[in-house]
C-alpha cells in the first residue's frame, strides 16, 4: 500500500545556497541565513540551553535592549533571470507559475548560479551597498512560522533559483520595533526608510572590522581599543563581528560569498506517509560526494515553513 501511496503522492522542489569563505565551502542553507540580529540571538542562546525552548524568547528580548549594530559591505547579483520581485505580494503555492518558469531556463544560464565559480560574472552588474546595519537576512522561503504568519519574505518562493536578500539599516529601537512588529501583521514589513530587499542569485559580505584590519594593521592603539569595546560591548555599541544564523546552527565568519547552487531538494509527502522523502537532483553529483548529509539533516528543520508557504 506505500508503494502506491508513494506513486501518487505531492512533491515539491526546493532550492538551496550554499556558503563558501575564499573559495572553500562552508555550508548549505535551505531557510534561513542571518546576521546581526538574528545571529546575535542565537548565539546569546546556545549559552544558556539549560533554559531550554524559552531561552530564545529571552535572548530576543536580550539582543533587542542591546541593539548591536554592524557595519560592512555588502555585495549582490540582481537575479534577472526570475520574475517578480519581493515586494509583489505574489505568494509561492502549489504549482506556482514563477517556479515553473525558473525551470525553463537555458542551461547556460543555470551555470550562473550553480556550484561553480563563473568568471564571467565579474563583468556583470554587481551592485554595491555600504553601510551599519542591525539585520542581514537571506532566505530561500517566506519562513513562515506561527509567530510570524507571513515570514520574513512573504513573496520569496521555493524553487524559483533566487535569494531574498534583506538589509535592515541601522535605526532607532523605537523604529526597529515597528518593523519587528510588521512580521505579526498584514502591513508591509519591508515599507520603512532603513529596511532593504533584493531579490538575487549570489552575494557576498565583508565586515568593516576585517576591512579595517586589512588596511590599517599598523594602527595598534586602536585596536587594543576594539579588543576593549569587544570584551565590554555596551548598548548600541558598534560590535566588531556578530555571527551567522544558518537554518538554526551557528557559522562564525566575517567574510561569505552565497550562491545559489545546482541542487534541487525534491519533497514527496503524502497524508498516509508519515515521513518525508527527500531527494537530490545535482548538477555536479562528484563535487557533492559526502555534502548530501548535512542538506538533508536541516530539511526536516524546514518542513514546518515550507507546509505554510504551500498550504
Amino acid at each position: 500500500m506505500q508503494i502506491l501511496d508513494f506513486m501518487h503522492c505531492d512533491s515539491q522542489p526546493l532550492d538551496v545556497s550554499s556558503i563558501h569563505h575564499n573559495n572553500t565551502f562552508l555550508k548549505y542553507f535551505v531557510s534561513l541565513l542571518g546576521y546581526g540580529f538574528y545571529g546575535d540571538i542565537l548565539k546569546d542562546s546556545e549559552k544558556k540551553r539549560w533554559m531550554g525552548t524559552i531561552r530564545y524568547d529571552f535572548s530576543g528580548f536580550k539582543t533587542f535592549l542591546s541593539h548591536h549594530y554592524y557595519e560592512g559591505t555588502v555585495s549582490f547579483l540582481p537575479a534577472k533571470h526570475t520574475l517578480g520581485s519581493p515586494r509583489d505580494k505574489k505568494k509561492c503555492r502549489t504549482g506556482c507559475y514563477i517556479c515553473r518558469q525558473s525551470k525553463q531556463q537555458p542551461v547556460e544560464q543555470q551555470k550562473n548560479y550553480g556550484l561553480e565559480h563563473n568568471e564571467d560574472e565579474r563583468g556583470e552588474d554587481w551592485k554595491v551597498i555600504k553601510g551599519k546595519f542591525l539585520a542581514i537576512n537571506a532566505v530561500n522561503m517566506s519562513c513562515a512560522c506561527p509567530r510570524s504568519p507571513k515570514g520574513l519574505s512573504p513573496a520569496a518562493h521555493l524553487a524559483d533559483g533566487s535569494i531574498d536578500l534583506i538589509l535592515v539599516r541601522k535605526c532607532s529601537r523605537f523604529n526597529f520595533l515597528r518593523y519587528l512588529v510588521r512580521h505579526t501583521n498584514q502591513d508591509d514589513q519591508f515599507d520603512f526608510t532603513f529596511v532593504e530587499v533584493y531579490r538575487v542569485k549570489k552575494f557576498q559580505f565583508t565586515s568593516k572590522h576585517l576591512e579595517d584590519s586589512v588596511t590599517d594593521v599598523k594602527d595598534v592603539g586602536k585596536n587594543r581599543f576594539g579588543q576593549f569595546c569587544r570584551d565590554h560591548p555596551a548598548c548600541c555599541c558598534n560590535l566588531s563581528n556578530s555571527i551567522w544564523n544558518c537554518d538554526g546552527e551557528t557559522l562564525d565568519s566575517s567574510t561569505i560569498e552565497v550562491r545559489k547552487v545546482g541542487v534541487t531538494v525534491k519533497l514527496i509527502s503524502s497524508n498516509s506517509i508519515d515521513s518525508y522523502i527527500v531527494i537530490m537532483r545535482v548538477q555536479h553529483p562528484m563535487k557533492l560526494c559526502g555534502q548530501l548529509s548535512p542538506v538533508r539533516a536541516i530539511v526536516s528543520d524546514c518542513l514546518q515553513s515550507l507546509k505554510d508557504c504551500i498550504a
